[in-house]
């Protein structure tokens, strides 16, 4: 299986890529979400808005997370009509976002073209408490399609809720990491041997996931350090199947 991150812009890269070249796109975009007004989840920094007080990691911070909402929408719309070009008929999208950000990211898929399907809750056990209130321990995985959905052969059947807690200690190595149990659920929705794009890598839990799943892999990532983690992290993946 192969596997490429590029790094830069998403918006400046997918465009140089070839229609119709992947069989899902599957992506964990900035929620530009966090802070209790709009204000503070435009002025504060990532890690401000989803690392607690008192974590024991110095886990790099990361940009385009303080758009408002009018430009959340824009942006992430022209990413997924981006997306929905590079995807073959069949293809799915899954699309992560919180309680907050799930209206506006249903806008996104649909304003780009996508066919919105459902919504798969993703259940963190571990997770911050909230004072004389619920635990905030959900977050949710937008599933759309570009058309009428893969029949894959044999059928799949996929699960509706994903459990799963973010990485821990030395195996976390970016502040909104993604677990690659939860991820390898995902990438199932693409054919064995189908290629999964993401433009968010981040550190690139999609791709190790893709390449355990035996997926090709397709990454975008705008931070250097971030693409620099993710490459090391599928380079030591494809030497351990």
């Amino acid at each position: 299986m192969t596997a490429i991150v590029h790094q830069g812009d998403a918006l400046q890269v997918l465009p140089t890529l070839p229609t119709g070249s992947v069989d899902a796109l599957i992506t964990d975009p900035p929620y530009n979400s966090g802070g209790r007004t709009p204000a503070e989840r435009r002025s504060d920094t990532a890690r401000g808005k989803y690392v607690s007080g008192d974590a024991q990691h110095d886990l790099a911070d990361f940009a385009g997370d303080n758009r408002d909402q009018r430009g959340y929408l824009a942006w992430l719309a022209l990413l997924l009509s981006e997306g929905l070009r590079l995807t073959r008929p069949g293809g799915s999208a899954l699309v992560f976002t919180d309680w907050r950000q799930l209206p506006v990211t249903s806008d996104a898929l649909q304003a780009a073209g996508w066919t919105w399907r459902g919504v798969i809750p993703w259940h963190k056990p571990i997770s911050r408490p909230v004072r004389d209130g619920f635990k905030a321990e959900c977050e949710y995985v937008l599933w759309a399609s570009h058309g009428q959905p893969y029949r894959h052969a044999p059928t799949i059947y996929l699960p509706g809720l994903l459990e799963g807690s973010q990485p821990r200690g030395k195996q976390r190595q970016h502040i909104t990491q993604k677990p690659v149990a939860v991820m390898r659920e995902l990438v199932k929705i693409a054919p064995v041997g189908g290629t999964i794009l993401d433009p968010c890598a981040g550190a690139g839990s999609t791709g190790v996931a893709a390449l355990l799943e035996r997926r090709q892999f397709v990454g975008v990532e705008v931070a250097a350090h971030s693409a620099d983690v993710a490459r090391q992290r599928l380079t030591e993946t494809g030497h351990h199947p």
